[in-house]
């Protein structure tokens, strides 16, 4: 039977960041969770564990070994060879509650206090905090947008930001919050400089079952033995089977010391993940690979739906068409708005991500998430062209 993604779900009630942080006529188009159910095996693994009406402590609890969980460790190992070549072993496997965590973890182990870790801006905010948050210098390459909208790396920008300071490379891919997927030729040339200068590579993967148009995803990693070694990887169920909020993540760290530097950074501070979170991976990745094929092809034809109406019926704002993710990057800039974000949400009643928070280059831009149904998504833009237009807009929030 089809999955019915069409089907609009009352997630007001519940205890939803998206859907309770703005008033209730606020339509909720940023933070990057779907408002689709999730996987009906998921639900089906959770509810046994739920009538079994025991919630004690999951194996694993004192270590952070992936030996702990050999049923999911192998899982992820399988996974990740037949869906990217990507030869691991278990003992590769860390689990962490989520990506955030490891980002700033990953900080911690690669850098001492004052040493510099480079980012490529636009990015997703918590990459640019997380060399803050560890005492680090943020060093920035921004991405070089085309007149297309798309983007990519401006090589001698990205080569000269590495210094002798720089301890690490925060790689977003695909990225978020363009949807720029970088292939083989891109992620030998970002690794290059990592080797010659002794850099890691913190890759944060966790969109990359979320591609369009038939491509592949490339983990870095995967690409030879020498860039394995100096990669810390993170990827996860969360964004492809809608689990975020079960907190389950892994990185994959195949240097043995490296691997340990991340461990003991973590060490009585992270928490392990907990027993739904291991429950809804084991099943999401043994039994919904064909949820996920649905869920592209409906994704994808909410992109080229998004697409098109910003081209025919948003005369100001241009979009980059994402290659991944479930992410539009909408280029406001034409319409001289003092603060897009602030517009839309006060004279469209639809919440965005605000494109400032995402760095530099990230200035009169907005984030829309359109992994939503097509009549919610609908609703949205015909009131953001009816804001766009309006001659007498409605009153700002909070006023009447």
């Amino acid at each position: 039977m089809p999955e019915d993604f069409d089907e609009v779900l009352p997630r007001r009630n519940s205890e939803s960041f998206k859907w309770r942080t703005y008033p209730p006529d606020v339509l909720p188009l940023f933070v990057a969770d779907m408002d689709f159910k999730s996987p009906a095996r998921v639900a089906q693994a959770l509810r046994r564990y739920i009538d079994e009406g025991v919630f004690g402590y999951p194996r694993g609890l004192h270590s952070f070994d992936a030996s702990e969980l050999p049923s999911l460790s192998d899982i992820v190992v399988e996974r990740m060879d037949r869906r990217y070549g990507w030869r691991i072993t278990p003992e590769d496997v860390v689990y962490i509650p989520g990506v955030v965590p490891g980002l700033n973890l990953a900080c911690h182990a690669v850098s001492s206090k004052g040493g510099a870790v480079l980012v490529q801006p636009p990015v997703y905010p918590p990459i640019l905090s997380a060399p803050v948050n560890a005492h680090q210098n943020r060093q920035e390459a921004e991405l070089e947008r085309a007149a297309d909208g798309s983007y990519s790396i401006n090589w001698d920008t990205f080569e000269s930001a590495i210094t002798p300071e720089t301890r690490m490379v925060i790689l977003c891919n695909p990225h978020n919050p363009v949807g720029k997927m970088f292939g083989p030729e891109d992620l030998a040339r970002i690794a290059e400089p990592c080797l010659s200068k002794d850099v890691v590579i913190c890759s944060d993967e966790i969109h990359s079952d979320l591609v369009f148009g038939g491509r592949r995803h490339t983990p870095i990693a995967s690409i030879d033995y020498e860039i394995a070694q100096r990669t810390i990887t993170f990827v996860g169920p969360s964004k492809t089977f809608n689990l975020a909020g079960l907190q389950c993540a892994f990185a994959i760290i195949p240097n043995a010391d490296l691997r340990r530097r991340f461990q003991a950074a973590r060490e009585g501070l992270t928490p392990w993940i907990n027993a739904p979170g291991i429950i809804a991976a084991q099943a999401a990745y043994r039994e919904c690979q064909p949820w996920l094929d649905e869920l592209l092809l409906y994704l994808e034809r909410n992109r080229d739906f998004l697409n098109h109406f910003v081209r025919t019926e948003l005369p100001g704002i241009r979009m980059t068409i994402p290659e991944a993710t479930h992410l539009a990057w909408l280029d406001c800039r034409d319409l001289r708005l003092t603060n897009p974000y602030e517009f839309f949400l006060n004279h469209a009643r639809v919440a965005l991500s605000d494109g400032s928070t995402f760095g530099p280059g990230g200035a009169g831009f907005l984030r829309l998430n359109f992994a939503c149904p097509r009549r919610t998504l609908e609703d949205a833009l015909e009131r953001i062209r009816r804001a766009c237009f309006a001659t007498g807009p409605p009153a700002p929030l909070g006023t009447s």
